[in-house]
C-alpha cells in the first residue's frame, strides 16, 4: 500500500483543522526577520501547495517539491498558476538553481526513516541555499509519538468521506506506523474502501540539531509549532528556523 494515493482526494478535507493561516504568517515574520523579502522560496514535501500558494501570493517565486504525484495533481489544479511543482524524492533533492529559503511543513521529514537519509536531506537542503539563506521546518516530537499518538485509534466521519486510523509506535526502533482506511464517497454516492500504510519516524531535538549542524547550519531558534512559545516536555511539535553557515 502506498502513502497518500487515495489519501490525496481527501487530504484537504481532514486537514480543515491545520492552522495554515498562523503557520503561514509565523513562516512570513521569520522570513522578513531574516533579511528574506523577496526572492525564491522552496516548499519541500509540499502536498497540495497550501503554504506554496500562500507564499506565492505573497510575491514570492515558489517552487513545490512532493513524492506524491496524486499530492502534486491536486496542487497544480487548486494553486496559483506561477508554482513550479517537480515530483522529487527529497532525498535526491535536484534543483536548477539556488533558492532564498526552504520551508517543509507537516511533519514531512518524519517521513524520512535512517538518520543518514535525514542528514542526506540537509545537506541537499544547505547545497541549494543561497548565502545566508534561511531553512524552516517542523517536526512531530517523541512525546507526540509515544503519549499521543501511541496504540491508539482515531476516526472522522464526515459526509463526503470517512476515516479509521490505526496506530502502533514501536518505542524500541522509534517507528510510528500507521493504517488508515478510507471510505471516499463516488459520483454514484456509494463509498469506495481504500487502503493506506505510513511510517514515519521520530528524532530527538539534539539529533536534528547535531545534524543540521554537521550539514552547514546555524541555529536561529527553536520554538512549538509555529509560535513564540518555547519547547517544553509535551510539545506535540517543534519548528526549527536555521541559516546556513558562512
Amino acid at each position: 500500500m502506498e502513502a497518500y494515493t487515495s489519501f490525496a482526494q481527501v487530504y484537504d478535507l481532514f486537514m480543515d483543522n491545520v492552522p495554515y493561516s498562523k503557520w503561514i504568517e509565523y513562516i512570513k515574520a521569520c522570513l522578513h526577520q531574516n533579511g528574506i523579502k523577496e526572492g525564491t522560496i522552496l516548499d519541500l514535501g509540499c502536498g497540495t501547495g497550501k503554504i506554496a500558494d500562500a507564499l506565492a501570493n505573497q510575491g514570492f517565486d515558489t517552487i513545490g517539491v512532493d513524492y506524491s504525484m496524486d499530492m502534486l495533481e491536486i496542487a497544480r489544479n487548486s494553486t496559483n498558476e506561477n508554482i513550479l511543482y517537480l515530483m522529487q524524492d527529497m532525498r535526491e533533492l535536484e534543483l536548477c538553481g539556488k533558492v532564498n529559503a526552504v520551508c517543509c511543513a507537516c511533519n514531512s521529514l518524519n517521513y524520512i526513516l535512517e538518520k543518514d537519509e535525514l542528514f542526506q536531506v540537509f545537506k541537499k537542503v544547505n547545497q541549494y541555499l543561497e548565502k545566508d539563506g534561511v531553512f524552516i521546518f517542523d517536526i512531530n516530537t517523541e512525546y507526540k509519538y509515544e503519549k499521543v499518538m501511541a496504540d491508539n485509534t482515531f476516526a472522522e466521519n464526515q459526509e463526503e468521506s470517512s476515516f479509521i486510523w490505526d496506530n502502533y509506535y514501536d518505542l524500541d526502533e522509534k517507528i510510528n506506523e500507521y493504517y488508515l482506511t478510507l471510505f471516499i464517497k463516488g459520483e454514484d454516492g456509494r463509498f469506495d474502501k481504500f487502503e493506506e500504510e505510513h511510517f514515519q519516524k521520530a528524532y530527538s531535538i539534539s539529533e536534528i540539531e547535531e545534524m543540521l549542524k554537521e550539514a552547514g547550519f546555524e541555529i536561529v531558534k527553536l520554538s512549538e509549532e509555529y509560535s513564540d512559545k518555547p519547547v517544553q516536555e509535551d510539545s506535540e511539535i517543534v519548528t526549527f528556523t536555521v541559516r546556513k553557515a558562512n
